[in-house]
């Protein structure tokens, strides 16, 4: 059974679960309360979500967690079961896992890859459908050269796909919704659509990066002081510069290749569509209002997806607030039935 699985458990009206649960420990620091009494504050994840518990010194896995830090894999194994104060494990036993339990867990399950493995496949074989040469170039030289970071990037850190693999959970899916809306507006340039869709968020790959092998994303100096969006538009004119001497760069044909690279930095500049959401300029072009609208799209979706799967409902179909959403989630209405 996933994380997310129990998440969902606890929060049903069954409320508990007996389960054990391969993980690793992201965070394990000795704390206290204000009484004195000594607490170890452990938060975990195995990929499909993260939680926090607290293990008291007169538990027995106080002693078991005695030699495991921060970044260590180990099984947890109790009563799941959750109140008003989080996540709780009664009868916690704690072991550490084995290393090919480590390498089972960190490759996800069956599922899961499948899911990864299928996505990437579509960004591949979307980007080497764009008609115009510079552009697909340009992805395919993006995906060669860091595509084991992209395929293990988040996409967020807290509000949507914040998960190992998050990043390309969401530009898959974005891609898809931009080739289903290609026929319905045909005057849209779509291979520069398609294109913003792949570097819009390729700063994550350095702002919201994970450990080779863990499921902690660590806080990096460049990802502080720059954000996503600066890293993206240096990563492109940087790549644009090392192809600029390529044949097909030099290819003759229309538009011209300068403006295809100032109109997918804007793509990248404008992809939040206001400046209070960190945009440094807004949309300007139909291309930005498009891939605009097409990630605040999957991005709300994935809110209202967690929000279903984490939050309790606190009267029937309505459930707990999940920031950064307004107000409280509703449960979905049902596709009709004879």
């Amino acid at each position: 059974m996933t994380l997310s699985e129990i998440i969902r458990c606890t929060h049903s009206e069954a409320g508990e679960i007996e389960t054990a649960l391969p993980c690793q420990l992201t965070t394990l620091r000795p704390a206290s309360t204000r009484n004195g009494k000594p607490y170890l504050d452990v938060e975990f994840s195995d990929g499909t979500a993260s939680e926090k518990i607290k293990i008291w010194q007169d538990s027995s896995a106080y002693d078991q967690c005695h030699d495991l830090e921060a970044g260590d894999c180990a099984q947890l194994e109790g009563r799941f079961w959750r109140n008003q104060f989080g996540l709780n494990i009664d009868n916690l036993r704690v072991r550490p896992l084995t290393h090919e339990e480590e390498a089972a867990l960190f490759s996800g399950t069956p599922e899961r890859q499948a899911k990864l493995a299928a996505d990437m496949l579509f960004i591949d074989d979307t980007v080497a459908a764009l008609t115009d040469p510079r552009l697909r170039l340009l992805c395919q030289t993006f995906l060669t050269q860091f595509g084991e970071r992209f395929r293990r990037a988040a996409a967020a850190r807290s509000y949507h796909h914040a998960r190992r693999g998050g990043l390309l959970d969401h530009t898959s899916q974005m891609m898809r919704a931009a080739v289903a809306l290609r026929a319905v507006y045909p005057s849209v340039n779509w291979d520069l659509v398609i294109a913003g869709v792949l570097f819009h968020d390729c700063g994550k790959l350095w702002e919201n990066d994970y450990e080779p092998q863990g499921f902690n994303s660590p806080l990096t100096t460049i990802g502080e002081l720059l954000g996503h969006i600066t890293i993206g538009i240096e990563l492109v004119n940087r790549l644009w510069r090392t192809l600029d001497t390529d044949p097909v760069f030099q290819a003759t044909g229309t538009p011209p290749k300068e403006s295809v690279r100032e109109h997918l930095l804007h793509l990248i500049a404008s992809h939040h569509g206001q400046r209070e959401f960190g945009a440094p300029v807004t949309p300007r072009t139909p291309e930005g209002w498009m891939l605009h609208y097409i990630d605040n799209i999957d991005a709300r979706f994935e809110m209202l997806a967690m929000t279903y799967s984490e939050k309790g409902q606190t009267a029937p179909g309505i459930y707990e607030h999940r920031p950064p959403l307004e107000g409280r989630a509703i449960a979905p209405l049902p596709h009709w039935t004879e």
